[in-house]
């Protein structure tokens, strides 16, 4: 399922921008999405077509271990375990993995990969369903079966084991921006200095624009329909993630349900409509951290956030009118 992004690119390197002698745009689809990669500098048709190839292979390995959607995946094979041996895994799945269970740890478990069978009963997973309020004796024996440290990583041995035979694994909310990190990965090592990958909204900007100038990016508000562009910052060599209440939902008896849940309560987020953006140094840990500070909303989010010194911006949305909240180390990378 392809949910509506938050962050688009602005200026110079425009996705609109293709045309233009001065830089190239590669395109494709991936992960139930799509994923663009703006160079900064024209490349001729050989380094198109080898660019192309690598980003498609590693693309493909990435989903090949990692998606829930495909009941061929090392993650579907390892999800279908009843048992609590430990299995290895593959390098990507060990680096998904230890990266999750350190943001689960900071965050008390706001983040938690294991909240699959949540996602699933709420009618947001990989099989259709109607989407429906559960009855409260289902999501609190569902919830029963979630918890990050259900799962354990032994990066040394290269393997991965279940604590409980129930537990189940999805990535959803930290794959993408692994995927950026590792088209970057390969940018780096054809020797391209100067770009910005993104996958379903996710990015990852290394050196310039073809003007010699930050790469800018726009961060739309949290508005169900229509896009409003609000802040803009400059991306420089870092990555950015935004993630929010008004991507995928559903409404009954006139409350939204977001495809958000909470682990702790085994329900959406009950938060008004929000939407948070992360800037790191790796787009996987900017994917996931704004998927934690979502589930514990603006305050607490907010205070975690200024607290370990991380670049945030939150913004909560009242009818037409926004409350837009930037902590310390966020402050710098914005335009204007």
């Amino acid at each position: 399922m392809k949910r509506r992004t938050f962050i688009k690119l602005l200026a110079a390197g425009s996705v609109t921008a293709c045309a233009r002698p001065d830089h190239a745009t590669i395109r494709g689809l991936t992960m139930g999405t799509s994923y663009t990669v703006e160079l900064a500098a024209p490349i001729d048709d050989a380094m198109r077509t080898r660019l192309t190839q690598l980003i498609e292979v590693e693309l493909a390995a990435i989903n090949r271990a990692m998606s829930t959607y495909d009941p061929r995946s090392e993650l579907s094979g390892f999800n279908r375990r009843q048992d609590l041996s430990w299995v290895p895994a593959s390098q990507g799945l060990l680096e998904v993995l230890d990266s999750a269970s350190r943001i689960s740890t900071s965050t008390q478990g706001a983040f938690d990969v294991t909240v699959g069978p949540l996602v699933d009963l709420w009618g947001f997973g990989p099989e259709y369903r109607t989407r429906r309020v559960p009855d409260d004796e289902v999501i609190q024996r569902v919830r029963e079966s979630v918890d990050y440290q259900h799962v354990q990583i032994d990066p040394s041995a290269g393997a991965i084991r279940k604590r409980d035979s129930r537990a189940q694994v999805d990535l959803c909310a930290i794959a993408k921006g692994y995927g950026v990190d590792r088209v970057a990965m390969i940018l780096d090592r054809q020797g391209v200095r100067d770009y910005l990958v993104e996958i379903g909204g996710e990015l990852r900007a290394r050196g310039t624009t073809a003007a010699g100038r930050p790469w800018r990016v726009g961060i739309e508000r949290p508005v169900e329909r229509g896009h409003v562009v609000g802040e803009i910052v400059a991306l420089e060599n870092r990555a950015i993630a935004t993630s929010g209440t008004t991507e995928d939902f559903f409404e009954q008896d006139g409350r939204h349900y977001s495809h958000i849940i909470d682990p702790k309560t085994g329900r959406p987020v009950e938060h008004p409509p929000i939407a948070v953006s992360v800037i790191a140094d790796t787009t996987m840990e900017a994917d996931a951290w704004a998927t934690a500070l979502v589930v514990l909303g603006p305050e607490r989010g907010y205070a975690l956030a200024q607290a370990r010194g991380l670049p945030v911006l939150i913004v909560t949305a009242s009818g037409s009118t926004f409350d837009v909240r930037v902590t310390d180390a966020f402050r710098t990378h914005l335009v204007g």
